[in-house]
This record gives structure tokens, sequence and C-alpha cells, in this order.
């Protein structure tokens, strides 16, 4: 087997319509970058009828590739001429290069994307800053920042924040698990690791007998990736890592599976659903299966006081007349509002809950990517008890439905915590329900460049007692918030405290605006986060 960059003995053959020249054998084939530029090129070096060293060579940076056979593959690339001193791009040139075996043919056609795809500056390979291309603008890089997608993949590029992942038991377990439970969907199947990361889930594809998988992953933990698991070597051996965007990087054959971690907090931050689809579209063959294969995003009011006077202190500092002898006041409102503008996210007692929970399914086998860009979530519930509604609570659950086991992945309140935790949205006027009132609103997320969502949020009480039946709204009130700014407060939840204990920790310029009847007493044990029966098995 040639090595990753170099290939002997292969033959080519000009196949342009205006090329005289013959086919050629016995060429050896490599990689590299221009020793003056940097650029990535392929270099076809034969031996003349005088022994003199040949070299052709083919700039990457704007060449494309289409397979001809099993060991045969076409390279075009543009080519350029001077006319009159000026370099003039005039036609493009097609070389027919024909390997050894189809192993060789598979390693070369992986070789030419990766170099192609690898990003060099002037100096001959010196990496340049993550997240740029050299070439046309992909599906990512139109939708999203080159700044925020620099500051993603630099992230997601360091060991450290591998490892808060893979120590997350509860996601790492639960993958290893549905993927072992399910080795009838893995023995003999292409696998296509969607954002491979560190190569942990390629890992397991290989454990449960994958045939080959292709650990896609665009930041630097890519060469982490292959360092891992070339330690491997009786999994590595079935696994190549390409390192580039799944938008762009090519693969020489389809998937029968797509694995990924690709959700977030409240499933959809940093937008990686959209990649995870987008590889479906790309490189799943019809009818292969997805791991996960759904998400649900599970939304119920909450009423946490404490959680409520914790924000409205934080602008208290805002309220100062004589402050170095300068009035911070006018700014108050701004700040006030500011801090009610993060999520926070955290781990809360689920009897901090008003009702019982509702859900929202996005299923990826069938979903469009454009489907992601805006979601819209009518909400109703009904009041179980008497309290001050503070806001949303949201967490999500993916599903892996394999073959033999379906097994649940859950972020809710009251199950092991793990490192997404779970997310609230509060509301800077509460609302006021009675038990057995009903509540209605909307939550609209709203996808944006910098790979996040604005989340606009609408929750009324409706009419209650004698005249509901007419539907009138009672109260209403409204958040907007970023979900890529949320404020990370606790990593376990506080302990659940009655509602009358709570309101004796308001500050007075806090106390709420009603009688005493509108308070009622503690929140109802009855209302907790029951696994649903096809989840069960994430409990086992």
């Amino acid at each position: 087997m040639a090595s990753p960059d170099l290939f002997p003995n292969v033959s080519f053959a000009h196949v342009s319509a205006d090329a005289s020249t013959e086919a050629t054998g016995g060429a050896t084939a490599v990689f590299g970058g221009d020793a003056s530029t940097g650029a990535p090129r392929l270099s076809l070096v034969w031996s003349g009828e005088t022994q003199a060293k040949h070299t052709l060579e083919i700039d990457l940076s704007d060449a494309q590739i289409f397979k001809l056979g099993p060991t045969e593959w076409l390279c075009v690339s543009g080519e350029s001429e001077a006319k009159d001193g000026v370099e003039e791009k005039s036609y493009s040139r097609a070389i027919k290069v024909v390997l050894r075996t189809e192993a060789e043919s598979k390693a070369f056609y992986l070789a030419f994307q990766q170099w192609k795809h690898r990003v060099i500056s002037g100096k001959a390979g010196e990496p340049l800053e993550n997240g740029l291309i050299i070439g046309s603008k992909s599906k990512f890089d139109t939708k999203i920042e080159a700044s925020s997608a620099k500051m993603y993949f630099h992230y997601y590029g360091q060991l450290l924040h591998q490892q808060n992942m893979l120590q997350d038991f509860v996601r790492t377990g639960t993958y290893y698990a549905a993927v072992m439970e399910n080795r009838s969907d893995f023995e003999g199947r292409v696998v296509v690791d969607v954002g491979a990361g560190s190569g942990i889930l390629s890992l397991f594809a290989a454990q449960a007998g994958a045939r080959h998988v292709y650990a896609v992953e665009a930041s630097e933990m890519a060469e982490h990736a292959q360092r891992l698991i070339s330690g491997n070597p009786s999994l590595g051996q079935r696994i190549t890592v390409i390192k580039g965007k799944v938008e762009e990087v090519e693969l020489p054959e389809k998937a029968d599976i797509l694995i990924s971690e690709p959700m977030g907090t409240l499933l959809v931050n940093e937008r990686m659903l959209e990649s995870y689809v987008i590889a479906r579209d790309r490189f799943l063959v019809p009818g292969g299966k997805m791991f996960p294969t759904t998400g649900r995003i599970h939304m119920a009011p909450f009423s946490d006081e404490y959680l409520y006077v914790e924000m409205a202190n934080k602008a208290l500092f805002w309220q100062q007349h004589n402050f170095f002898g300068v009035d911070l006041t006018p700014l108050h409102g701004s700040a006030f509002q500011g801090y009610f503008s993060q999520p926070v996210v955290d781990a809360f007692d689920p009897r901090l809950l008003v009702s019982p929970p509702t859900f929202h399914t996005l299923d990826f086998t069938t979903m469009k990517e454009e489907e992601l860009y805006e979601i819209d979530i009518p909400l109703n519930f009904v009041a179980s008890v008497g309290t001050r509604v503070h806001g949303l609570a949201c967490w999500f659950d993916v599903l892996f439905n394999g073959s033999t086991v379906q097994r649940w992945l859950t972020t809710a309140p009251g199950s092991p915590t793990t490192h997404w935790y779970q997310l609230r949205c509060i509301l800077s006027q509460p609302l006021y329900v009675m038990a057995g009132q009903e509540i209605t609103g909307r939550l609209h997320l709203v996808a944006h460049s910098a790979q996040s969502y604005t989340i606009y949020l609408t929750m009324s009480a409706k009419m209650w007692g004698e005249g509901a039946e007419q539907g009138g709204i009672l109260q209403t009130s409204t958040a907007k918030l970023e979900l890529k700014e949320p404020y990370y407060r606790l990593s376990q939840p506080q302990p659940y405290v009655m509602q009358q204990d709570q309101q004796q920790q308001q500050l007075p310029s806090l106390q709420p605006q009603g009688s005493e009847q509108q308070m009622q007493d503690g929140l109802s044990p009855s209302i907790t986060i029951e696994p649903d029966q096809d989840s069960a098995a994430f409990t086992r």
C-alpha cells in the first residue's frame, strides 16, 4: 500500500482535445506544497528515454477529480498561458490517472481531497488560521461569519474541550450503548462520522464491526484524531480521517449510516444540525440510518423566585446616584433588560415546573436544512398550581433509532446531569396564574450568522374563572434573548425551596404588585419529568 502522499507505478495520459501526449506508465504521483508559494499540488514524475526526470504539475486549488472506474480518475484543472507578457487563464487540462489497485485508488482520491482542502499560506506547509479555505466559498462560509467560524473551530480544536465532552459519561456512555446494542446496523457497513472531533464515535463504529469509517473533522482536532486512531491499529486500519467541512469534502463512496454529536444548548445552538442534514443529503444512501435519528425540544413554564431576584439584583449596580460623582441610573433600565436577555444554563429541580411539559420534534432523516433557519413553536399549558411564572424552561433529548434497540439520550431536569444542563428563558415581567389557568404563547428561534439563534418568547395567561370560555388574554409578557450569550449559573440543581420561603428572600423593591391570594404556597410535587415509554431504555 502506498503512503498517503506518494503513489508509485501509476500511469497517466492527457485527454484534452488538443493534447498529443500518449499514455505514460511507471510514473510516481506525489502530493505536496509548492516550494515557493506553498499552494497544494499534484506532481506526476517519470523518466524519459534519456532517463531524465520529467514532471507534470497540477494545481489543486482549482482542480476537480472524477471517477472513471475502480482504479481510474480524471483530474481536471485550469491552465494559463502568457499573451503579450500577461498570464491569462485560457483553457482546462484533463489528465487521466490509473492506479494499481482499488485500495490505492481510494487512498489516492482521499489524498487528493485532503491536499485540495489543506489550508496553507505563503510559506510552504505553514497552516493558516482555522476556518479559512482556499477556493470558492461553501454553503457553510456563505451563512456563517468568518470570525465566528474561527472561534468555533479553535475551541473544538483543543483537547481540554474534547475531554470535557468525553467525561460527560451520560453522553459518551449513551452513544457507546446505542452503537454496541445495534451492531447489526454497523457490521460490514460504511459509516461517516460528521464532525468527528477526537474520533471517539468513529472508534465505537469500528468496534461495532463497520467495514470502513470516514471521520470528517474541520478543526485542528483532526490531527489529534489521527494520532488516537493510529494508536489503536486494530480499529484504525478501518478508519480514514478527513480534514475539512462536510459541506466541502468529497468521499469515495456513499455511507450506509451517519453518526454524529451535533447537539448544542437547546439542541440547536452552534447550528451543527444543519451540517448533519447536509451530510445526509450528500453522503447517505437512500434508506440509510442516522445516529441520532430525531431530536425533541421540551418546554414548560417555571417559577423560581430565587433566580428572578438573582438576575434583577445584577442591575442594582446601575442604580447608584453617586458613583465617583457620576449618576449611573440612566443606564439601569438597559442593564436590567440586558441581564434578562441572557438564557440561564444550569441544572434545576423539576418541582419548579408549573405544568407538565410539551415538546417539538425535529426528524433529522426527513427535515430540510432550511427548516432550521427559523423554528416557530406554539406554547399551550395548563397551570397545575397558583404561582408567579418567571419564564420558560427548556431541555432536549435525541433518539438513536437502531434496528435492535431504540435508545434515548436525555438532558431532562431530574435525570443525570449532562454538560448541556438545561436552559431557562426568564421574563422580566412575570405572570400571575391560578391553578387550572391556561398559559399560551410562542417560542420563536431565528438563526443568525454567529452560529446561534435569537430567541423571541411570548407568554400569556388566559382569562380564568367566569368568562374564561371567551378566551380573553389577561396578561402578556415578552422576552428577546441571545442563545449565544447564556449565563452559566450552576453545575448542580439548587435545593428545592417552598414558595413562601422564596418570597422571604425578595427585595422590597421587587415585591410583586398584587394580592397575597395571587401567590399560592408551594409548587405541586406532582409535576415531575417521567420518561416516555419509548425512552425508558435510557434509565436501564
